[in-house]
């Protein structure tokens, strides 16, 4: 056929080159924000999204050069371009009802690695098929470009590099400019709006199928103006804040007691603040043995470090129940503090630092009384904060008789789990190390120290407190207390397989959770399980 008067513009095809590789980068992105809410952002995931997309491009590069051989015809590329533009911008409004359909059909079928396959199956449903048309471009572009064998290599690696340049280029902006900005339902609309205005040049220039271009503008527009309107949580109510950082989906919302954080929509709470102050009946209470143990009642100056701000749920207790305690805290994720200012009363006379919770121990000489490790977002746990080095760190930024406190959740008592690799780990550093599991939950907090004196002391401490509430708390945990002693389950800096480890704890956790549900589909089916609710 005819060249289109376009493509006799190399730069024209350069171009599409590089903003394919761009939005290809782009969308890898944005399926990582995408997914996160429902299963972490482990390296699990981020293994089977970068999976699937490298077989989707290896298939439509395979896929286009064949295509490109037999028809040369490159009105089918632009269209593909549209076509993939289109399904890119659907996946905001439409990605969230997959996942969740996907989810809640493997909860019925898949009795092992339930949130693995469930990731799984729903990046290869959501993505795959505009991938595997954007990994046609270079196959197809090449054949465009090509005048003769004596440019041939010359022609396609100046294709290469403008594809690796836009690549480069999709991978910074929306990790640092457009998801921090306007989030990721908006991320993935400018990516693909910039793929649908390379289609709409092309045809409009050729003068051909603009029909099919009014068309798609129109779909366009629909999802982006739907986008707009929906949510991660859509089935939530009571919603005082949902939005993202770098690092975090983050979601606020308010029952009659409490403002919670959440930075998973399925599972997991981070932080609690009840409206009525006091105790909150989740692990931060078992954590105030920590300074007794220290012995708070006993020091004019005490220094407590937690390492996992969140809002500052544990900074706002002791503050309150201790006298004469300094608190700081260190938090990665500046929109979390933000949100502790704006909605759960973070007192302005904490310190908190913006930084990574190690590199701030391996940046700072001083010592501390107490430092919390709450670190642990449900299956998200940063292996650089759980090995031998890590605790070791911890240890030389303690005073002589100061106490670690360790929020270790996904508790099971399964041979070889997580919390069991942890405890391990912490008492192969420390001298003296006791548990005590939270009732009511899943979580299990961990005291630590070089000697045990402050462990014996405990109880006396616990005994001599003033505040009612408080007082029957700390003895229970007196009560509750075990000594732990150290196994061979070890974590280092070079081994930590932390997210299959978590993975598989919420896995049967999911599992235990859902069993009753699962009885009742297989005895009633759907009407059963309807009727259930």
């Amino acid at each position: 056929m005819e060249t289109r008067k376009i493509l006799k513009n190399k730069y024209y095809l350069y171009m599409t080159e590089f903003f394919a590789g761009m939005s290809v980068m782009a969308v890898e992105l944005g399926a990582s924000r995408l997914l996160a809410p429902y299963f972490s952002s482990s390296q699990i995931v981020w293994t089977i999204i970068i999976g699937t997309i490298m077989i989707a491009m290896a298939l439509g590069n395979i896929w286009g050069g064949k295509k490109a051989d037999k028809n040369p015809n490159p009105d089918r590329l632009y269209m593909r371009l549209i076509i993939a533009a289109i399904w890119i911008a659907a996946i905001p409004l439409v990605g969230k009802y997959i996942i969740l359909g996907i989810s809640a059909l493997l909860v019925f079928t898949v009795s092992n690695n339930l949130l693995i396959w469930a990731a799984f199956l729903a990046c290869m449903v959501i993505f795959v098929f505009p991938l595997f048309l954007l990994g046609t471009v270079t196959p197809s572009l090449a054949k465009y470009t090509v005048d003769s064998l004596e440019d041939n290599g010359k022609t396609v690696g100046t294709l290469g590099a403008f594809n690796t340049i836009g690549s480069i280029i999709g991978t910074f902006l929306p990790t640092f400019v457009t998801i921090p900005a306007v989030g990721t339902s908006v991320t993935f609309l400018i990516f693909s709006g910039i793929l649908l205005v390379l289609g709409l040049v092309y045809f409009i220039s050729a003068r051909t199928k603009l029909a099919k271009c009014i068309v798609s503008v129109v779909l366009f527009l629909v999802c982006s103006v739907s986008a707009f309107f929906d949510s991660f949580a859509f089935w939530e109510t009571n919603l005082l804040y949902e939005g993202e950082s770098i690092y975090n989906y983050l979601q606020v919302k308010e029952d009659e007691d409490n403002v919670i954080l959440s930075t998973n929509v399925l599972f997991g709470v981070q932080s609690v603040m009840p409206k009525s102050g006091g105790l909150t009946g989740m692990y931060y209470d078992y954590a105030l043995a920590a300074p007794l143990m220290a012995g708070v009642s006993e020091k004019e100056d005490f220094n407590i470090l937690i390492l996992g701000m969140g809002t500052g749920t544990y900074a706002k207790q002791c503050l309150e129940y201790f006298d004469g305690v300094t608190v700081e805290g260190v938090e990665i994720d500046q929109k979390i503090t933000d949100l502790a200012g704006e909605y759960f009363e973070l007192p302005e006379e904490v310190k908190v630092t913006t930084y990574d919770g190690r590199a701030y121990l391996g940046a700072v000489d001083e010592t501390y009384d107490v430092i919390m490790v709450d670190a642990y977002q449900d299956i998200t746990i940063p292996f650089q904060m759980s090995s031998q080095e890590f605790f070791t760190m911890v240890r030389d930024h303690l005073k002589e008789d100061g106490v670690m406190v360790v929020n270790m959740n996904m508790h099971t008592d399964e041979e070889g789990n997580i919390n069991q690799y942890l405890s391990d780990t912490i008492a192969s550093v420390f001298d003296t190390v006791y548990t005590v599991d939270v009732a009511h939950t899943t979580n299990r907090e961990l005291f630590a120290s070089r000697t045990d004196a402050g462990i014996r002391r405990f109880g006396e401490e616990a005994a001599a407190l003033e505040d009612s509430e408080l007082k029957e708390m700390m003895q229970t945990v007196d009560a509750q207390m075990q000594e732990y002693e150290g196994g061979t389950y070890l974590l280092t800096d070079d081994q930590a397989p932390v997210e299959l480890l978590g993975m598989a704890v919420i896995d049967s956790l999911i599992q235990d959770e859902l069993g009753y549900y699962k009885q009742v589909f297989e005895e009633g089916g759907i009407q059963g399980l309807l009727e259930s609710f």
